[in-house]
């Protein structure tokens, strides 16, 4: 059993420098290849999360903006529509009072006219009366005789 410690001490201490190899090699690695390694990786991961963190800000900060700019341009609309209600009724309003004026004109206007209508009808209805006796008087005479239409005798022949 003494052989196999001897042995076995042999062998580790044969495998010494192997394990002082590998040590250095560990420390060699770690500090040359796999700290920077790891740091570009880390700084990859900040940078990564870090653009989507500020793209999500911006995509937040676009859809406020959007929202206000629907708004702003909805209450614009409002105003505009304000505004065509407001000219409609004045056009209204215009147009109302213009044709109440023409109903009041024509108005006057028919009112002149039976007017002047009443005075014609009424010169004629004299003209017609004034040339209707002298023709009557002659109907009358002709029918009748000169003596009765004069006034003069006592009464009418028959």
């Amino acid at each position: 059993m003494g052989d196999i410690f001897r042995q076995l001490g042999h062998l580790f201490l044969q495998a010494i420098p192997t394990v002082i190899f590998v040590f250095v090699l560990f420390v060699v690695l770690d500090r040359l290849f796999f700290r920077p390694l790891i740091a570009v990786l880390k700084k990859r991961a900040d940078a990564t999360l870090g653009a989507l963190a500020r793209a999500r800000e911006q995509a937040t900060a676009a859809e406020s903006k959007t929202k206000e700019y629907e708004e702003r341009f909805q209450a614009a609309r409002q105003d505009v529509y304000r505004q065509r209600e407001a000219e409609r009724r004045v056009s209204l309003a215009e147009r109302e009072a213009a044709l109440q004026k023409a109903r009041q004109q024509t108005e006057v206007m028919v009112q002149e006219a039976q007017a002047r209508l009443a005075k014609e009808v009424a010169g004629v209805r004299a003209e017609l009366e004034s040339a209707c006796r002298p023709l009557a008087e002659m109907i009358s005479q002709s029918l009748v005789g000169p003596e009765s239409t004069t006034g003069g005798g006592g009464g009418a022949r028959l």
